[in-house]
């Protein structure tokens, strides 16, 4: 009896000693798959997998390209349509070498030349996500809408070779925010992709600080993708980490708010990062050089808020701003904090390329919605309302006043402009209804 007594707890042992350990790999499994979910915002990849009114990651959003339209693929775990099939190796593969399971080359419209610094341990939560964490969707795929012989893929796998860097690897942890900051922008952030200007060859100019190209603006989408390094006039050199944690997590500070694409990129994407990421981030992008050093800071002149107080300047720009603008921006071109962007000293506003202040006004803008700052005000869209010449009138005004020191706009730069805003994608002006939120 005794025997079978000692059997029967030895099995009960082993039995609870192996319900614990399976609990605890559940414990581990599930852990990985939250630590992907949290890497797969940081990566913004729903923004760019997921069509307008589709289903999350299940692909064919259009992105336009200098040579036709490409659509994104479906990345849900579906075997059919997506990488339900795809092995961790062939994930990796297309993550960061930018190659598809069949051997094929990825169009570079997926930034997989800033997804090689992503390192393997990260690479193995974010499948663990999508293979666990992510709804299977039976969504087709599109195929690309780019004319014969363009749309061959044999020569990207010669482009791959020529501009695509090696991939990380494991070792060396992000024990300083500062490090941390610069594997979160140039790797997962890939802010390099809209924010870097591109070359002949459609790559980036730079993937890292090894030059003062990297993160110096781009454009994107009909906008310009600001210049994040410490310019003063253009870039963020009047910005202090505060300001641009709170730009991240809210989509707006007393220097700008964000519009177009980084709309969705805060509502979507940094948002959701933790402080300690943003303040990382913040860190690092304050630590780039300018790409003019020397160049003085703006100094806010009141010459202009006066003379528009006083009815002084009839200009149509002058009179233009005042009929369109000042309501929300002020005469004083301060606007209102976190509300109506400021106008003077502005880095969109003093931008060497005009596109982004243009595309603003014939256009309109939101602000995104955040936990943080839920509150969505709208910028209507003057397209319908002003002319070429009337826009490039307050646009050259705006560039030119409260210490602004940019080129004048003319009508053929707005003509130019007018051409990619859709008819029908002009902004309401107020808040947007908590019903849409």
């Amino acid at each position: 009896m005794i025997k079978h007594y000692f059997i029967a707890a030895g099995a009960a042992i082993m039995t609870l000693s192996a319900a614990l350990a399976s609990a605890q790999n559940a414990s581990a499994d599930q852990q990985l798959v939250q630590r992907g979910e949290y890497l797969a915002k940081a990566g913004d990849c729903v923004a760019c997998h997921t069509a307008k009114g589709g289903k999350p990651f299940a692909g064919g959003l259009s992105i336009d390209t200098p040579i036709g339209r490409v659509y994104s693929s479906n990345i849900t775990p579906d075997k059919d349509n997506g990488i339900g099939n795809y092995s961790e190796e062939d994930f990796d593969r297309a993550l960061r070498h930018g190659i598809r399971k069949d051997g094929a080359s990825l169009y570079p419209a997926m930034p997989y030349p800033s997804y090689a610094k992503v390192k393997p341990a990260d690479v193995k939560a974010l499948y663990a996500y999508f293979m666990n964490g992510v709804k299977a969707e039976p969504t087709p795929n599109h195929g690309v809408d780019i004319v014969w012989p363009l749309s061959m893929r044999w020569p990207l796998s010669i482009w791959r070779k020529v501009f695509a860097p090696a991939v990380a690897v494991d070792g060396v942890a992000d024990n300083s925010p500062l490090l941390r900051g610069q594997y979160l922008v140039e790797g997962l952030g890939h802010c390099g992709a809209c924010h870097t200007p591109r070359g002949i060859g459609m790559q980036e100019k730079a993937l890292s600080d090894d030059s003062t190209q990297f993160l110096s603006g781009g454009v994107i989408d009909g906008y310009l993708a600001n210049n994040l390094r410490g310019d003063a006039r253009d870039g963020l050199g009047n910005w202090t980490e505060a300001d641009i944690v709170a730009f991240l997590k809210t989509g707006r500070n007393s220097h700008s708010a964000a519009f177009g694409g980084m709309a969705e990129v805060v509502a979507e994407s940094t948002q959701h990062m933790t402080d300690e990421d943003l303040s990382a981030m913040a860190k690092y992008l304050k630590s780039l050089k300018p790409v003019k050093d020397g160049t003085p800071a703006l100094a806010y002149d009141d010459k202009t808020h006066q003379a528009l107080r006083k009815g002084s300047d009839q200009s149509p720009g002058a009179m233009a701003f005042l009929n369109n603008c000042a309501a929300c921006h002020r005469s004083s071109g301060k606007g209102y904090d976190e509300t109506f962007p400021t106008l003077a000293l502005s880095p969109t506003v003093n931008a060497e390329n005009p596109a982004s202040l243009i595309r603003i006004v014939l256009q309109g803008a939101e602000m995104p919605w955040t936990h943080k700052a839920p509150t969505q005000f709208a910028m209507p869209g003057f397209a319908s309302r002003l002319s070429d010449q009337e826009v490039a009138d307050v646009v050259t005004f705006i560039r030119s006043s409260w210490g602004n020191q940019a080129s004048a706009v003319s009508a053929s730069d707005v003509a130019k402009v007018r051409k990619q805003v859709p008819e029908k994608k002009t902004v309401e002006a107020g808040v947007v209804p908590l019903a849409k939120q």
